[in-house]
């Protein structure tokens, strides 16, 4: 009887993957067709605002319902006629330049025949009013700056019909769109090129957030949480560990939070939290870096921070001047890293778990003196060094997980470096790094040991100052002792100077060969 049961479920899961798989499929199609879209950089997001406002009236509905068997009543987030059921759910509803004109318009005639502010514009003007809307907050950031791009009327009504096929109140739905949304954020991702630094690979997240371990009661923060691919891991993470309704509502209301400036990967965030079971996702739609540093109290501080940081960029003075004097960079992964190391919870209550780029480990100056401070009040106790694509494709550069607490200083560090793929010179998009391959190192972070992949570096070595006692150098790019590849230890000046007489050489060489050429027989 249990075999039976469980095929059943099987099927009627691979029947609900399959319709709704179909459902999406078949709006892309369509939204190809549309002459304002081009890719999928355009198609996700107003596929997602889609769906997003069509989750939001199956929600509303469920909630409706509980308090009208409550006798209680139910301040909707969203009023008529702005409901999903009263524009786009009739079949025969709103279509061609009178849906645009609907969505679009300051000022135009609604569903009901009265004239008002669009859909957009109204639902950007939307405020929580602290008496259970503060939704509507959410709902107006998410369309701020946020327009339709589609210059169809007519394609965008069918494809409004076809997501009003999902039926968001029911939790298997949910659950495999859910899975289905991932695969649509990884294709978007490849798409991206090097506007995809809000993605990252589903492995890494995976594995960072196991081996950090967030527990029931922690609070778990991603400061740059792009798709929101961290939080989603860690908020399963959490329910797993749920086993009673109020640590479920503990889970829900007071453990998962992230912070993301962007609009888009905002928007794609919200919607990846709500399909995998979050309420109501706490996203802070402004920039981390935000706050002057000192400032950073204990009321903001978190049990758990999980975060791959944008690198590589420019922020402006206003945020600069957030940080001290010494401590300013143009490098946004050192500013996030400060920042992370202000917002963990002090005495051994905090932890981090951060994707950083090589330069981090080598950089001098500024970058020396951030990850002294790292060294000198946290422990830094694991760095696992990832090979070449792992977050193809939109860089090639090799990155490294650093794994510290709030149990500091750091007295020793474990490498332990990810090999590449066997046969293969790096990773790539086309054949990206699987959990599995990160077996090995999870079986090793659990029971240490040196090896041809692991070894330990004494902290004291690796921070140099000066006769004022001032830093140096802090070079954390230790490379593999086992490695067959040789350390050089030169400068950088050495090295190009190197290549030069090389250069120089070859250049004399085949100088020679062409007088030889040039000589009669």
């Amino acid at each position: 009887m249990a075999g039976r049961a469980s095929r059943k479920a099987a099927s009627r899961e691979q029947t609900t993957a399959q319709r709704l798989d179909s459902i999406i499929k078949s709006a892309r199609r369509i939204m190809r067709k549309d002459k304002g879209l081009n890719g999928d950089l355009d198609r996700l997001p107003m596929l997602t605002w889609i769906m997003f406002l069509k989750f939001l009236d199956d929600m509303e509905r469920v909630e409706e319902t509980k308090a009208a068997l409550a006798g209680a009543d139910y301040r909707a987030v969203i009023d008529p006629p702005y409901r999903w059921r009263d524009w786009a759910a009739p079949a025969d509803g709103l279509t061609g330049p009178d849906l645009l004109a609907f969505l679009e318009g300051e000022e135009a005639e609604r569903p009901d025949g009265s004239r008002g502010p669009g859909l957009f514009a109204w639902l950007r003007n939307l405020r929580g009013d602290g008496g259970g809307r503060e939704r509507r907050d959410v709902v107006a950031t998410v369309f701020q700056g946020f327009s339709n791009r589609m210059e169809s009327g007519y394609l965008l009504r069918d494809v409004v019909n076809l997501v009003d096929g999902i039926r968001f109140h029911v939790s298997e739905e949910v659950h495999t769109l859910g899975r289905l949304y991932e695969t649509l954020l990884r294709e978007m991702r490849d798409a991206a090129g090097d506007a995809g630094e809000f993605y990252t690979p589903r492995p890494v997240v995976r594995f960072m957030v196991e081996v950090t371990d967030p527990r029931l009661g922690e609070t778990v923060l991603d400061p740059a949480c792009g798709t929101g691919g961290f939080l989603t891991e860690s908020f399963d993470h959490l329910m797993r560990q749920a086993k009673t309704e109020s640590d479920g509502t503990t889970v829900q209301e007071h453990s998962v939070f992230g912070e993301e400036a962007k609009t888009l990967p905002y928007l794609l965030a919200q919607l990846n939290l709500l399909l995998h079971g979050l309420h109501a996702p706490r996203i802070d739609p402004g920039n981390a870096l935000r706050h002057r540093l000192t400032e950073i109290g204990e009321d903001r501080r978190v049990n758990v921070i999980l975060t791959n940081p944008p690198f590589g960029g420019e922020e402006e003075a206003g945020i600069l001047n957030n940080f001290p004097d010494d401590r300013r960079t143009a490098e946004t992964a050192l500013l996030f890293l400060q920042v992370i190391m202000r917002r963990l919870k002090r005495g051994g209550r905090g932890r981090a778990a951060v994707v950083v780029p090589n330069g981090t480990l080598f950089g001098d100056g500024i970058a020396a003196r951030i990850k002294a401070d790292l060294l000198e009040s946290f422990n830094l106790h694991t760095i696992v060094r990832l090979p070449e694509g792992v977050f193809a494709p939109y860089t090639d550069i090799p990155a490294n997980l650093i794994f510290f607490n709030t149990s500091g200083p750091t007295r020793s560090i474990w490498y332990y470096e990810q090999p590449r793929p066997e046969g293969r010179r790096k990773y790539s998009k086309t054949a990206p790094l699987t959990l599995e391959e990160l077996a090995p190192c999870l079986a090793w972070w659990k029971d240490r040991e040196a090896n041809e992949r692991a070894w330990r570096v004494d902290a004291s070595e690796l921070i140099r100052r000066d006769a004022d006692e001032r830093v140096t150098a802090c070079n954390l790019d230790i490379k593999n002792p086992h490695s067959e590849d040789v350390e050089d230890h030169r400068s950088p000046t050495e090295i190009v100077d190197a290549i030069i007489a090389k250069e120089r050489r070859v250049l004399e060489i085949m100088d020679e060969i062409k007088s030889i050429l040039a000589e009669p027989v």
